[in-house]
């Protein structure tokens, strides 16, 4: 009764100048006065006689009697003629050939598109499932089509864009009820319209999160959103998303409603809050985990093709019936449903300049009207996006303003009137299959990651002073395999030191008994190779620390002077010996003699070689002093090439004294020799 009613005040809107012009030319208001505050009932009860072609009304049971609405049913039905010549004469100065031919196109569209508008249905995943719902529909007789263009009879379809909606041609109402799917709300009634928000919140929303509800919306779209997540998320039954709805604006009795809906089908994850929307924040509680927004403001419902079915379903504003019974909606009152949407969409994106964001942890906000008004649809959007924009801009945080339109997540293949896939706006144009539509997904982009350069790092740390200021230039490829093999052949040096140690002893022991003998015999040399052995050894010595700390310093230097080398006669060999340490020039004093002593072989100097790349550890070599020279006695012999040959005829110029004493220093140089023969380590 509450739907005819304003089914029929809505039709006496629509013709509400046709109406007034039958009452005066019928002079219905000279004839019989009524007061003013009447004149409303009167314009609605005459829209009705009119409609039953002036036949009295059929009176159904034991209805209530209203003595107003006796008296003016009376007076209608009384001058009923006159009131239908007038009628009559209206159509033929307009040349109506009917009565709605007076109305404007837009309105004439509606109209017929209301009355060939499918049923939408929406499965309760909380008290059934889509298989259970179309067996029962099959086994009730009704058949399954593949689009909404084959809807014919006894059939129903799967809804192109949302998979849990079921769709039905509109005469089969009251065999749904038969079925028992409505009356045990496992199939829910309602528009199309209303059911894309929900899917599109439950395709953005991750499974630890939440959902607010935001606007103009009934009990059922509160339910359908709550089902699907359930549903999304049915593993997780301990821990399942909360759908929080701002009821700020709804009126008591419409909470009540709400919450008798909510409870009726079956969610348990619905909280209200009770204050207004551009009150909350991020430090509210219950909303820290809140991760998509559904905001469904009110908005002209220029779209709905059937407004009043759609208004008492979705709890719409009433206000509206009479803009939209004329086909357009007052300037004034477009106006302020912007200025109302602007608020709710900036505060779902971003607030005020001066303040920090309302739920910075929002992923992503789902907008959704009725409209076919850009000023509501397309410009809102874009307005908000440059506000939160220029908000970022004048100082405020760019990781809260980070918004971008999202593309659709609905498909477009089975839907003639939609927009091309390109725009990211879902729109659905009014048509004989289904109510207008508008929706906009906006989805915070995420923070860019930063990616620092190995150089960057490497500066920073030492800023630092973690890296002790080194240079951030990398090793080349070259330097880096040099750097490896000194490292290598170092160790390898640091573990074969003993076996080089053993060999220059055993090589110092031999050159130190071929020198004893080459000496004995001669006192004359004695102290003159005491000393020569004491400046030898200390010389040895430092040799052999040079040559060990060379194995682990590669200085240019030490390099260069590692790479060294000298060379002395040899009796056997006259080819110059290699060196591990700087040339030894060891010098002895030789006596003075008016002949000429043959000059002494010099040390062979090496040539210089360009240095290699890779260095080598060097190898011990025999340590050889440099020959010591005498006057000859024998002029007519020649020194041999150790410079002087010992033979028994030298000691035919001595005296038996002095040769005794000359066997007793060599006995005792022999002696000091042989005791002296240690290894010098």
């Amino acid at each position: 009764m509450q739907r005819a009613a304003y089914e029929l005040a809505f039709r006496t809107l629509t013709y509400q100048e046709l109406l007034e012009d039958i009452m005066t030319d019928s002079c219905f208001y000279l004839t019989r006065p009524v007061p003013d505050e009447q004149m409303s009932l009167v314009a609605v009860m005459l829209c009705d006689f009119q409609d039953r072609k002036f036949l009295p009304r059929e009176r159904q049971g034991e209805e209530e009697i209203i003595q107003e609405v006796r008296d003016v049913e009376n007076y209608l039905h009384r001058f009923k003629t006159k009131l239908a010549a007038s009628l009559a004469r209206c159509r033929i100065k307009h040349s109506l050939l009917s009565i709605e031919c007076i109305l404007p196109e837009t309105v004439k569209k509606k109209q017929e598109r209301s009355k060939s508008l499918p049923l939408y249905a929406w499965v309760n995943t909380l008290k059934s499932s889509l298989d259970e719902v179309q067996s029962v529909l099959k086994s009730a007789g009704l058949l399954q089509a593949k689009s909404i263009g084959q809807l014919e009879g006894q059939t129903f379809c799967q809804d192109p864009h949302c998979g849990d909606i079921l769709v039905f041609p509109t005469q089969l109402k009251a065999q749904l009820y038969s079925t028992g799917l409505l009356s045990d709300h496992k199939l829910i009634l309602q528009d199309k319209s209303c059911s894309l928000g929900p899917n599109a919140v439950c395709s953005l929303l991750p499974e630890d999160g939440d959902v607010l509800m935001v606007g103009s919306f009934s009990g059922l779209t509160v339910s359908h959103t709550a089902s699907l997540i359930a549903g999304k998320h049915k593993s997780n039954s301990n821990n399942q998303p909360t759908v929080y709805v701002c009821v700020s604006d709804c009126t008591n009795s419409h909470r009540a409603e709400l919450q008798l809906a909510v409870s009726t089908m079956g969610c348990k994850n619905v909280k209200l809050i009770l204050e207004v929307f551009q009150s909350l924040d991020g430090g509210d509680k219950r909303l820290q985990k809140v991760r998509v927004i559904l905001l469904t403001p009110k908005c002209s419902m220029s779209a709905v093709s059937n407004p009043v079915e759609f208004i008492l379903q979705e709890n719409g504003d009433m206000n509206l019936l009479q803009d939209l019974s004329q086909g357009s909606i007052a300037q004034s009152k477009l106006e302020s449903l912007v200025a109302q949407q602007r608020k709710d969409i900036d505060h779902a994106l971003k607030c005020e300049c001066t303040t920090t964001c309302s739920l910075p942890k929002v992923l992503a906000v789902v907008y959704s009207t009725c409209s076919s008004y850009p000023e509501e649809n397309v410009e809102v959007v874009n307005q908000a996006l440059q506000q939160a924009k220029a908000c970022s801009d004048q100082g405020g945080d760019p990781k809260q303003a980070n918004f971008r339109l999202s593309p659709s997540t609905f498909s477009f293949s089975d839907c003639a009137e939609a927009v091309e896939a390109a725009d990211p706006f879902f729109v659905l144009e009014p048509s004989e299959q289904s109510n207008g539509c508008f929706l906009a997904v906006l989805y915070r982009e995420p923070e860019p990651e930063v990616k620092e350069a190995p150089q960057e790092t490497i500066a920073r740390a030492n800023a630092k002073g973690i890296l002790d200021k080194i240079n951030c230039k990398p090793l080349t490829r070259k330097e880096h395999h040099g750097y490896t093999s000194r490292m290598k052949k170092a160790a390898h040096a640091r573990t074969s030191q003993p076996h080089l140690s053993d060999s220059i002893q055993s090589k110092n022991q031999q050159t130190k008994d071929s020198n004893s003998a080459i000496v004995c015999g001669h006192p004359e040399l004695t102290n003159m190779r005491q000393s020569s052995q004491g400046k030898t050894k200390a010389r040895a010595m430092q040799a052999l620390k040079n040559t060990v700390s060379s194995a682990f310093s590669f200085s240019k230097q030490e390099r260069a002077s590692s790479s060294s080398t000298s060379s002395c006669s040899n009796p056997e060999n006259s080819a110059p010996a290699k060196s591990i340490a700087p040339v030894f020039n060891t010098t002895t004093t030789t006596p003075t003699t008016p002949h000429p002593a043959s000059p002494p072989a010099t040390p062979a100097t090496p040539a210089d070689r360009p240095r290699r790349a890779q260095q080598e550890v060097l190898k011990p070599a025999l340590l050889v002093l440099p020959p010591v020279h005498f006057p000859n006695f024998f002029p007519s012999r020649q020194p041999s090439r150790t410079g002087f040959s010992p033979s028994l005829k030298s000691n035919r110029w001595k005296t038996p004294a002095q040769l005794a004493s000359s066997s007793r220093s060599s006995g005792d140089l022999s002696k000091n020799a042989m005791g002296k023969s240690r290894p010098l380590f």
